[in-house]
């Protein structure tokens, strides 16, 4: 597996693979042709019928100044394609094409160049599954985390703290800012006002879902309004993790040190769904997207918790198991609706993934690697009208 750096990414909303990933793509074909003089760049499948919405043409056309590009929304080719996100590149001089490149971006800002496997990320984890991970770490006392830092190597602390500077950050930009989101949907920021708004009654169990609500809100909605956020494991779903580790660490008094643990815990979890599935709406419904990052947090909680092995693998499996099925039907192509609000849901999902790993781990009967190639082959049994097309679900109806 590739090191959690290409899972865990700081960068600007929306969308991790339709601005990050195609920004990326743009980039490393510009540096291939820098004699070109324009570009043309034809946008295929999810990327074409939302791109508009994720701006995607801008991001790439900002990358490829200041030459003239044409960026075209191509819908399918003839052909099928390796990826429901790709793009063709083609470079011009003088008119004349000198240049061509197919690339994929498969999700987190990931991408691929079709028959250019030099190019790829290096691998530093031999192992692929949570299985063989678990029974490594149970051999040799080990916990998850010290796994991960074990494989990592030197300076990847110093990595965590940047990560967790962001994600706060995006927390704090989100609870401070007011107004309406662009795009035309009127959708209001709300996380300022679930932030204020307690009540002297209030329960113990209402104000955490207040505050874990506002502080998933705050950063789903830095990402809509295409500020600054941490893929985890993409933007469409930045906000799950953090806002789950925040209140926990406000709550309980968890040290930095504590949450890098847990980080890298729930980055583990991400990057064995990354590599033995999807991370991509596109691919597979927002169960790759939102189903990935309520796992991811469950895992991240039972390792802040000290929790055991067993009750690990349970919490990432119960999250992900009850997202199967989810799609990706963004209303106008917008990180907006539902995707705000579903980042809260899954948060609260999360917490309640840890309670029931503390009861019932013993009573497993799923194991993590199933749930992921599950959930994989039930995203590619989905319509691709409910694969962030905006073809189906909400997008159908809600206008």
């Amino acid at each position: 597996m590739e090191s959690l750096r290409e899972l865990y990414k700081i960068g600007r909303g929306p969308s991790s693979s339709h601005t990050m990933g195609p920004a990326k793509a743009a980039q490393l074909f510009k540096s291939l042709y820098p004699s070109a003089d324009a570009f043309r760049v034809d946008l295929f499948g999810s990327l074409s019928a939302t791109g508009k919405g994720h701006k995607t043409d801008v991001a790439v056309k900002d990358e490829l100044s200041p030459a003239k590009t044409e960026v075209r929304f191509a819908g399918l080719p003839d052909t099928p394609l390796e990826h429901e996100n790709t793009m063709d590149f083609y470079a011009l001089q003088n008119g004349k094409e000198i240049g061509f490149a197919r690339i994929l971006s498969v999700g987190g800002g990931e991408i691929e160049v079709v028959g250019a496997p030099q190019l790829c990320n290096p691998q530093i984890y031999r192992e692929n599954s949570f299985a063989a991970i678990s029974a490594l770490c149970a051999k040799n006392n080990m916990r998850l985390s010290d796994y991960v830092f074990q494989n990592e190597g030197e300076g990847f602390r110093a990595y965590l703290l940047d990560i967790w500077q962001a994600m706060q950050q995006s927390i704090l930009d989100g609870l401070t800012t007011r107004g309406v989101l662009d795009g035309g949907l009127g959708v209001e920021r709300k996380a300022q006002l679930l932030y204020q708004q307690s009540h002297i009654d209030e329960s113990e169990t209402t104000r955490e879902n207040r505050l874990v609500c506002a502080y998933a809100f705050a950063a789903s909605e830095q990402n809509a309004g295409g500020g600054t956020v941490v893929t985890a494991p993409t933007c469409g779903s930045c906000a799950v993790v953090p806002s789950v580790l925040k209140y926990m660490q406000d709550k309980r008094g968890f040290s930095d040190d504590d949450i890098y643990r847990a980080l890298a815990v729930g980055g583990l979890i991400g990057n064995l769904v990354k590599t033995n599935a999807s991370i991509s709406g596109a691919e597979c419904g927002c169960q790759a997207e939102i189903g990935t990052a309520c796992s991811m947090a469950a895992a991240a909680l039972c390792e802040l918790f000290g929790m055991g092995l067993g009750q690990i693998e349970y919490a990432a499996e119960v999250a992900m198991e009850h997202m199967l099925g989810l799609t990706c039907d963004p209303v106008c192509g917008l990180v907006q609706i539902p995707c705000i609000e579903r980042n809260a849901i899954a948060a609260m999902r999360a917490i309640n993934a840890l309670s029931l790993a503390n009861f019932l781990s013993n009573t497993r009967r799923v194991s993590f690697d199933t749930v992921v190639a599950t959930m994989y082959r039930t995203g590619k049994d989905i319509s691709a009208r409910y694969r962030e097309t905006s073809q189906g679900g909400l997008a159908a109806f809600v206008k």
